[in-house]
């Protein structure tokens, strides 16, 4: 599928996928674009076959060992590759159902945020889950990848969370930034929440330039359309935006993500991991 507005929704074979699924079934129709379910199996999962070889001594044994190896490291990876197709095809006729009108597969054998970002330049929204197999056993609040993979991509990235919810409410977290006013045009100018309120939300202390900021960006949004209430809330941007969430029945969050760099994440820590464990409804993450 060479489509440059597809939605590229990322899926592993956990229980996250079908929420993953359901919620790229649905920006597919609302944008009217292809939809393309990628699976990608790791080249090195990590997982061996737990057989003791230390004993492998002998005429030829190394030779032997090696090809024994090899077989089994084949027949392994055809059969993870069986496996991948099959539940491509479940994710695929889960879609349609869903109403999506035209479904896609890719399976990929690699890195996962190498492979996202080599089909890039085809997509218009990535679509996968905060949480995905490893979370089935760790029991994170918040998938290993997905820091890395939104910092690789700069395309919007719309990351679920549990059972699919149709939106009906959105907001922005807005805060002035190129970022956020890019997402502000964005949304002003894509069908995806075409009909739905959009709340735009700010958080610090009042001031002149704040205030207009906001109403520029309830302009640009009442312009094309939307309904577009804003809010300037006092205090730290995670608590007035679980506040506001909570009250106003908000379904989809929009915000800016990951302006700093690893480093300085890694240093001080990272507000929008924060506000991504904290936020218990989907996030289109902008970059």
């Amino acid at each position: 599928m060479k489509n440059e507005n597809k939605v590229l929704a990322c899926v592993d074979q956990s229980r996250f996928a079908e929420y993953v699924a359901d919620y790229a079934a649905w920006a597919a129709q609302r944008m009217g674009a292809p939809l393309e379910f990628l699976h990608v199996i790791d080249r090195d999962p990590g997982a061996g076959s737990g057989e003791d070889y230390s004993g492998a001594i002998g005429i030829n044994a190394q030779e032997n060992l090696l090809t024994h190896l090899s077989s089994h490291d084949e027949a392994r990876s055809k059969a993870m590759r069986e496996k991948g197709r099959i539940f491509l095809n479940s994710m695929r006729e889960r879609a349609i159902a869903a109403g999506a009108a035209s479904v896609d597969v890719r399976q990929r054998r690699g890195k996962l945020e190498e492979t996202l970002t080599e089909q890039e330049s085809s997509v218009h929204l990535f679509v996968l889950g905060r949480r995905g197999e490893a979370a089935e056993i760790t029991q994170r609040n918040l998938g290993r990848n997905i820091e890395r993979v939104v910092r690789a991509l700069k395309k919007p990235i719309l990351a679920v969370t549990e059972a699919f919810r149709e939106p009906r409410r959105v907001m922005i977290a807005f805060d002035g930034s190129a970022v956020t006013r890019r997402g502000v045009e964005t949304v002003a100018g894509s069908p995806l929440f075409r009909g739905l309120p959009v709340h735009l939300l700010m958080s610090g202390k009042e001031s002149a330039d704040a205030v207009k900021q906001l109403e520029w960006a309830r302009t640009t949004l009442e312009a094309a359309g939307f309904d577009a209430p804003i809010s300037l809330i006092s205090g730290d941007a995670e608590s007035a935006i679980a506040k506001t969430v909570r009250d106003q029945g908000i379904d989809v969050l929009i915000m800016g993500a990951y302006a700093h760099s690893p480093l300085r994440s890694m240093l001080f820590g990272s507000k929008t991991s924060d506000l991504l464990r904290s936020a218990a409804i989907p996030t289109l993450l902008l970059r």
